[in-house]
């Protein structure tokens, strides 16, 4: 069967070659685009099935940031940063000609959404927050600090898919084989030598490492610039990253905010959960 999306690619301001799956949509659609952007480690895999269902209303595009998936790899470590991603994609969307969307952010996407809302308020039609919000949890960050980085390899995907069965197996406590399978290939690649390895480039971990990266200081600033937008935050029950806390405190600021909780998920939910999927289509069918 056909790809459902066109592999693209765009340019950095210093020169890397940045990859995107851009689903088009229906023919003459007039809908607000919706923009994905993956965790961490992750890539624009990281979305296929979510993507495939939101394109039968609107274009969809997926990046991947520097050092992921078919993205160039970063000459310097440090500008594996959430301010450095979202120049690369603030670039995308201007050459794009996009200037109103709907954000999907995971993780380190989230953050990335937050900091674009800063930039020019009133630009995010919608937004989806999936397991993420302007306090991170310590205990979290070091769990993902442990393994970001590692650089680990095995010799077939049923060896990777019981490799991050037993890194993350607290996180996802009830997923059987197949589901780890899928998460393998959603965050591995098969490298030159054969192996299966993890999809991102290891440097990555560099700068996470250092303070304001793994979360840029005073994020309650920017997520104020989302007050009053259709927002759903998704949290994993069992989350290390985002405290229930933190979930009030958004609720608080942002009236227009509705939450789903994924029961014995940790960090983070995958977004195909049938009562995450309903929670978004909904969101969507209310956004322009």
């Amino acid at each position: 069967m056909a790809a459902s999306y066109e592999d693209r690619f765009w340019t950095s301001s210093d020169g890397l070659n940045l990859h995107y799956r851009n689903y088009a949509g229906p023919e003459g659609g007039t809908r607000l685009p919706v923009l994905c952007l993956h965790g961490l480690t992750r890539n624009a895999r990281d979305f296929g099935p979510l993507a495939e269902a939101l394109a039968a209303t609107r274009r969809v595009i997926v990046p991947s940031m520097r050092g992921r998936g078919q993205s160039d790899y970063a000459k310097d470590s440090d500008t594996y940063s959430p301010v450095t991603y979202v120049a690369d994609v603030e670039k995308l969307l201007a050459e794009q000609g996009i200037e109103r969307w709907v954000a999907i952010g995971t993780s380190m996407g989230g953050l990335m959404t937050m900091l674009m809302a800063a930039m020019k308020p009133g630009r995010l039609a919608a937004v989806v927050m999936n397991d993420i919000g302007p306090e991170v949890d310590p205990s979290g960050v070091a769990r993902i600090s442990g393994y970001v980085g590692q650089g680990r390899s095995y010799p077939t995907w049923v060896h990777a898919a019981r490799g991050l069965a037993e890194a993350h197996a607290a996180a996802f406590p009830d997923y059987d084989l197949d589901q780890w399978l899928d998460l393998a290939k959603r965050t591995m690649v098969v490298s030159q030598n054969g192996r299966i390895v993890f999809d991102y480039d290891m440097a990555i971990a560099e700068p996470f490492a250092k303070p304001g990266n793994a979360a840029p200081p005073n994020l309650w600033l920017a997520y104020e610039a989302l007050r009053g937008v259709p927002m759903l935050l998704v949290r994993g029950e069992l989350s290390d990253l985002l405290g229930p806390d933190t979930v009030k405190q958004m609720k608080a600021r942002n009236p227009a905010m509705t939450t789903v909780t994924v029961p014995r998920v940790g960090h983070a939910p995958t977004l195909d959960e049938p009562e995450v999927r309903a929670a978004i289509l909904a969101l969507l069918d209310g956004a322009e």
